[in-house]
């Protein structure tokens, strides 16, 4: 029988039969994986607390006849308690981590993404940083990370120098005047992205509610949804709630 002994991230989970639960990880060392963990919905399992959305846990498990592994021990590594404690914040982690079970791939390892993940995560934890902008910066990450980076210092298609005044994922990124096609990018917001992907995220995410934020946010969350081809319902939630408070 095969054997998963690893840390991994929960990314979701669903119930199956009348006591157990099916959890969907990202791990470290053997990429998405399912877990059935069976009891779990009993109010006497130990393991219930430790399989929720967002929990970073260590698994020890064996794999049954089917494609699932079969829980034998779990255990928290990181509880991450201020994201639980702010909605903007969970709203941010269940985005990023959508974004990571929306990719198509089972069981396969991908250590940098993962340990992308977990500063994400970590990020989000720590109330010096606004959550605001951490996911849209993760989708950026992402990616980066998959060989897509949006272009954001020329034009995309001409690679003229500008100005830059739309922005088009399947495109490439921003474009000029004579190329124009999909949204409208201010300067501001252009400005920001380039901040972000420049190597000034810390001092991004340290402000509050930069000039360009809402903009920037559903542009990059509707590039990294054409990239994935999937609507993320959380990373919509998180803009909506936004452009909520921005009219406010």
């Amino acid at each position: 029988m095969k054997e998963l002994a690893d840390e991994g991230v929960v990314l979701r989970t669903y119930s199956s039969g009348e006591a157990d639960r099916v959890v969907v990880l990202w791990t470290k060392h053997s990429g998405k994986v399912r877990l059935l963990a069976r009891g779990v919905r009993r109010t006497s399992s130990r393991m219930g607390g430790a399989l929720e959305p967002l929990a970073r846990v260590k698994v020890d498990a064996v794999q049954s006849r089917g494609a699932l592994y079969v829980t034998r021990h779990v255990a928290h590594v990181e509880r991450y308690e201020t994201i639980r404690t702010d909605y903007e914040r969970i709203l941010a982690g269940l985005s990023v981590i959508e974004a990571i079970d929306a990719i198509p791939l089972d069981d396969f390892a991908d250590a940098e993404l993962y340990e992308l993940l977990i500063r994400v995560l970590r990020t989000l934890d720590d109330p010096s940083f606004s959550p605001a902008l951490v996911a849209p910066a993760f989708f950026a990450r992402l990616l980066v990370h998959d060989g897509v980076a949006p272009e954001l210092f020329a034009c995309a298609q001409c690679a003229s120098e500008g100005p830059l005044v739309a922005f088009h994922a399947p495109s490439g990124g921003a474009l000029c005047g004579g190329c124009r096609t999909g949204r409208v990018i201010s300067a501001e917001a252009l400005a920001l992205a380039r901040r972000m992907l420049g190597g000034d995220l810390a001092g991004v995410l340290r402000e509050s509610h930069p000039a360009g934020e809402t903009e920037i946010t559903l542009l990059l969350t509707e590039a990294v949804e054409d990239h994935l081809g999937r609507r993320l319902k959380s990373a919509r939630a998180a803009l909506e709630s936004t452009t909520t408070r921005t009219v406010r």
